[in-house]
This record gives C-alpha cells, sequence and structure tokens, in this order.
C-alpha cells in the first residue's frame, strides 16, 4: 500500500514513512492510493473477535509489508489486549444502549479519558517502532486546546526515539487537562504555554512546518489529524460497533461529535471499505466554523440522538 498527498505533488510513500512525515510536503494529507475492500463474508468473520484482533484485521490492509505483520500484532495487542490495563473496559470501545435501536458507543476508557487515546496509544508504538528499525529520531510538535495535548503526550512518553513538545494556550484549557499535560515528568516530553488562542498556536505549528529547511533539521512529524495512521486506527471502532450490531445483516448510522472532523472522516474510510454505514451526522456545538464552511453558513440546527463526548451515538435499522 502506498499513500499519496492530496494535493498530489508529493511522492508516494510507504506507510512507515508516511506515519513519520504526518503533513506532505506539499502541504497535504497523507492518504492510502485506494481503499481496502471488505465484502460482507469479511466483515461477517469479524464476529466474536476481541478488539485486538478486529484491529489487526482492518488495518493489516493499510500496513501492508511496510510492519512485518507479528511486529504490528505485538504492537495493536500490547495496546487493546484485554489484559494489558490501558484501557479500562475490556471491550476498549463499548456500547451501551440508549433504546430500542440507539446505541452509544463509549470512547473514553483511555488513560487521559479522551476518545484520542484510542487511536494514539498505538501511534505512540508504530513511530517508536519504525524509528528504532531506521536508528532515527523524531520530533513531534502539536498544538491543543485540551485533550489531544494529554493524550498526545501519555503516548509519547518515556518513548526512546522521539521528544514530543505541546503548545497550548494559557488559561483557555480546563484545569484537568492543563495538570493531565502539565505534570508528566518525561525527559521527552515538553510543553510550552501560549499567549494567545488555540488559533495563534495552531499559527506556530503551521510555520514550523512550513519552514521546509528547520522541519528538515529538527525532523519535524505530528500526532494530530494530519497523520493517517490517527485516522487508520480510528476506523477500528466503526468496524468493531457496526459489528457487534449485526454487520452486515442490518446497516447503522453514527452521529459522531466533530471539531475537525478527523474522527467521522474515520467513518467515512470504514464506508469506503465496505462497512454498510446508512449515513454520517457531524454533530458539533457552537464551535461549528468548519460546518459553517461546508454548508456556506447554511445548515440545521436540530435536536439529535443525546451524545456524551468523547462517545459517538449510533442507530440501527434493518
Amino acid at each position: 500500500m502506498k499513500y499519496i498527498s492530496t494535493r498530489g505533488e508529493a511522492p508516494p510513500l510507504a506507510l512507515d514513512e508516511a506515519i513519520l512525515t504526518g503533513l506532505a510536503p506539499d502541504g497535504g494529507l497523507y492518504i492510502p492510493e485506494h481503499w481496502p475492500q471488505f465484502s460482507a463474508d469479511d466483515i461477517a468473520s469479524l464476529e466474536g473477535l476481541s478488539y485486538a484482533e478486529t484491529a489487526v484485521r482492518v488495518m493489516t490492509p493499510f500496513v501492508g509489508d511496510a510492519i512485518a505483520a507479528d511486529d504490528f500484532a505485538a504492537m495493536v495487542e500490547a495496546v487493546y489486549g484485554a489484559d494489558n490495563g490501558i484501557f479500562a473496559d475490556p471491550a476498549v470501545t463499548p456500547l451501551v444502549q440508549l433504546g430500542d435501536d440507539e446505541w452509544l458507543l463509549e470512547l473514553f476508557h483511555g488513560p487521559t479519558l479522551a476518545f484520542k487515546d484510542v487511536a494514539l496509544q498505538l501511534i505512540g508504538r508504530l513511530f517508536d517502532h519504525v524509528l528504532a528499525k531506521r536508528g532515527g529520531r523524531v520530533t513531534i510538535i502539536g498544538a491543543t486546546s485540551g485533550d489531544t495535548g494529554s493524550a498526545a503526550i501519555e503516548a509519547c512518553r518515556d518513548r526512546d526515539n522521539l521528544d514530543i513538545f505541546m503548545l497550548h494556550p494559557v488559561g483557555r484549557v480546563s484545569e484537568v487537562q492543563r495538570r493531565q499535560m502539565t505534570t508528566v515528568m518525561a525527559d521527552n516530553v515538553h510543553n510550552i504555554a501560549i499567549e494567545g488562542t488555540f488559533d495563534d498556536c495552531q499559527a506556530l505549528l503551521k510555520a514550523a512546518f512550513g519552514d521546509s529547511a528547520f522541519r528538515r533539521e529538527m525532523s519535524l512529524s505530528a500526532v494530530n489529524s494530519i497523520n493517517w495512521a490517527r485516522v487508520m486506527a480510528q476506523t477500528v471502532y466503526y468496524f468493531a460497533a457496526a459489528v457487534a450490531l449485526g454487520t452486515p445483516r442490518q446497516s447503522v448510522a453514527f452521529s459522531v461529535p466533530s471539531g475537525n472532523f478527523g474522527n467521522v472522516f474515520a467513518g467515512y474510510v470504514a464506508r469506503q471499505m465496505g462497512l454498510d454505514i446508512s449515513r454520517l451526522v457531524v454533530a458539533t456545538n457552537s464551535n461549528d466554523i468548519l460546518a459553517r464552511f461546508f454548508a456556506g453558513g447554511r445548515y440545521e440546527t436540530a435536536q439529535v440522538m443525546p451524545t456524551v463526548s468523547p462517545s459517538l451515538a449510533i442507530q440501527v435499522s434493518s
């Protein structure tokens, strides 16, 4: 499997190279050159598997031969294995029934209580594995308004082959999230509080990645939604939830609380792979800049299936 830039002006990369690169040199995002296809029988065969086993099945087509199959399976098991204690619930992302055909997919059982733990706990290991094989080191930088920072730091702390620098707007994150970020006493973790807003943090981040010489000198990479590995790992819980609820015998609709849409994009990927998703509802709050952008300023305000962030609401139809 090769990965190509959404802007079409960067060289194709294998998964390990795409993970380390993060944002493509042309400013685009690396995505697979094609979507792996799962037949109805392939999806049905996931029934009864553990979350870790499902994750290996769903993600292996994206990995290809970039990482040895046994090494990848071991990393997945180390993160999602029921006995490893990383996730508080052995199901990793358990389902809770709300009504006859309505369910909640709980994504908050990771170490920082953020849905981003589900993907980032794997990404930290992927980075370390790839870098150890290459004898390299990277500098991860990110900007956060709260949960991305704490989840990324928890995933990257004490890793041998990377340093992480996380920017957050001083006084503009919750006290719990501030403490999660600033009380990790690991030599490779660095917190930077910025006088300003989250947008100011993002501007600094984009400027760093936009400086090609600086980017190469510091071996910059990222673990937010611009990194394909995160989307890949998030795709798994759409499959796990749908199969638990009866797919491929019936379709499901997901209501996804979204900020930058990386989470709902993972649902779109699952649908492109063959999962029977009838509808993806993007649920947002007053922080609706992307909703207004895509809708040209015109979109509906409505009561939808209740969502408790970080969770997904699911509706089942025969």
